[in-house]
């Protein structure tokens, strides 16, 4: 079992948590989606994390290929920036778990939290250990996935 902390302070910031062998796939078939929020099934269980090998959310840079652009990032969406179709250039090992997993807040006025049905993960850092210290990045709009990202960096990992 294992607990993610706040680098900052040390605090516990999920439960205990299993790991999953790799990232379940995402269903964006609208009859899986909450009816209220309209998001997406969590991409992680409840009680479980993942690793994330791929390059995730922000900063991203302009694609070569404008002609045939590829999904931002991984179980996510193309995004259109100022200069282009962008990629991203983020953290890869990225700690995926389920929103409902991790004790953290908005930041204030909640920056970075901006979407049609919640915040896109497409512009950093958006949720904050109880301390103030940004750790994780949550996706949960309606049309994309909705997964909760640690930032590997600002948490760590405790295994008991």
């Amino acid at each position: 079992m294992t607990v993610f902390l706040c680098s900052k302070c040390g605090t516990a910031i999920t439960p205990e948590l299993t790991v999953l062998a790799t990232i379940p796939d995402v269903s964006y078939d609208e009859r899986d989606g909450n009816k209220e929020t309209r998001r997406a099934p969590s991409t992680i269980p409840r009680g479980r994390y993942a690793i994330g090998l791929e390059p995730w959310g922000h900063p991203y840079v302009v694609q070569d290929d404008q002609e045939d652009p590829k999904p931002a990032q991984s179980r996510g969406l193309m995004v259109l920036g100022e200069e282009g179709f962008v990629i991203s250039a983020g953290s890869r090992q990225t700690v995926l778990v389920h929103p409902d997993d991790a004790g953290l807040q908005p930041l204030p006025n909640w920056e970075n939290s901006m979407g049609c049905c919640g915040p896109t993960g497409d512009k950093g850092l958006n949720r904050a250990c109880p301390c103030g210290a940004p750790v994780a990045t949550l996706a949960a709009d309606c049309f994309g996935p909705h997964e909760l990202h640690l930032d590997p960096v600002r948490t760590y990992a405790f295994s008991q």
